[in-house]
């Protein structure tokens, strides 16, 4: 009996953030994964390593994470005035399912050194000593990110002194700035909305009661609620609510609620086929408490506390398209992260999460009755893991 080899395909393996993936050039994929479309998912869930029923992606790619399932596309822009474009897929661990809805603002920070090191990005522009700015349009959102690349000696820099919660070692600092990232930021025209959720036993303990959220859509679709209010207190780490399978199912059918109170889904059954978005999120005003590390995060170390939910479990730190909305939340004033923090004027926020602390700052302006956002900004780290061929089963 014969037997096909293995397809060896040219790839980046590289952490951004506080997230990991495989990242490919479009024009090294094979010619039938180059455009959207079932060969294109049955191969890249082939090399994370999905759908995996024992939940581990032994055979792939994947680290058997929201953070680690990832993949990311690069090509030469389509767009004026743009570098790269970046589309990302957030791939299921236990299902057949490769989520295109919306960014990983996490894997946003090693798309343009991934640009750089991989030739997308005309040599003549890459200084000998100083920082680059790639224009990436980043595909699934269809929104502008900036991406500051430190280069020395013409290459990209990756070492350096840099320290991000949620990453052990220190490394060069990325600054990312996320331009105009909100469109309708309140897609049901309220700062704070009142959820009448349903008799749904899935809810637990708020089923048929009312419940205060913020859902607004900057960075990435993202539903906020008090943490008080879900019976939390919002200095959780990730054990005590992703062993809670109690807890994971109320989360996923509050994130449902509110995806169709927001207008992302149809109907309630939908949300089970767009898991990436929107994300659901609790807050709380500053507290004390021990991070995932075993740092201690004074009250006065943050100026609220945020836990978020990716792919139905608690992140071990926090996405960076969250991180975005975050920030554009607690820039405009009455909303459930504005007031968690204090109130007033928050256009740059410290937030405590499981690892640590993030600092992320927001511009954010108000026209009569609309508010409107030119960037979101924030800081993390990236670097290459291992580069070479990934090699898939025909």
């Amino acid at each position: 009996m014969s037997h096909a080899p293995q397809r060896k395909i040219p790839a980046t393996y590289m952490r951004g953030g506080t997230s990991k993936g495989t990242f490919f050039r479009l024009d090294d994929l094979p010619q039938s994964a180059q455009t959207p479309g079932d060969a294109r998912d049955a191969l890249l869930l082939r090399v994370v390593g999905s759908p995996d029923p024992y939940g581990k992606q032994t055979d792939g790619m994947g680290g058997a994470t929201s953070s680690t399932s990832k993949i990311v596309i690069v090509s030469k822009s389509k767009q004026p005035g743009h570098d790269v474009d970046y589309l990302f897929g957030q791939v299921a661990i236990d299902k057949a399912f490769v989520d295109w809805s919306g960014n990983c603002g996490n894997l946003s920070s090693a798309v343009g050194s991934f640009a750089v090191t991989s030739g997308l990005i005309d040599h003549n522009l890459i200084p000998q000593n100083g920082t680059i700015a790639v224009h990436i349009w980043q595909t699934n959102i269809s929104k502008t990110i900036i991406a500051h690349i430190p280069i020395t000696n013409g290459e990209v820099q990756e070492t350096g002194d840099f320290e991000l919660d949620g990453v052990t070692f220190p490394a060069a600092e990325v600054k990312l700035d996320f331009m105009d990232p909100a469109a309708d930021i309140f897609p049901t025209g309220n700062v704070v909305d009142e959820l009448m959720l349903p008799n749904d036993e899935s809810l637990g303990l708020l089923a048929g009661k009312r419940l205060r959220a913020t859902m607004i859509n900057a960075g990435i679709p993202t539903i906020f609620v008090n943490a008080e209010d879900i019976a939390y207190d919002g200095c959780e780490l990730q054990d005590a609510i992703n062993n809670d399978d109690n807890a994971l199912i109320m989360f996923e059918a509050l994130r449902a609620y509110g995806a169709l109170h927001m207008g992302l889904i149809n109907h309630i059954d939908e949300a089970a086929g767009r898991q990436h978005t929107p994300k659901i999120a609790f807050v709380s005003p500053p507290k004390k408490y021990i991070a995932s590390s075993g740092k201690v995060i004074d009250k006065s170390d943050t100026n609220l506390l945020v836990r978020a939910l990716s792919m139905g479990k608690l992140h071990h730190a926090m996405m960076g398209t969250a991180a975005v909305a975050i920030g554009v939340a607690a820039a405009i004033p009455g909303t459930l992260v504005n007031l968690a923090a204090g109130g007033g004027d928050c256009q740059r926020v410290t937030f405590g999460h499981p690892s640590g602390t993030l600092t992320v700052g927001a511009n954010v302006t108000r026209e009569g009755d609309d508010w409107h956002v030119t960037k979101a900004s924030m800081s993390r780290s990236a670097r290459v893991l291992m580069e070479g061929w990934v090699r898939v089963p025909v």
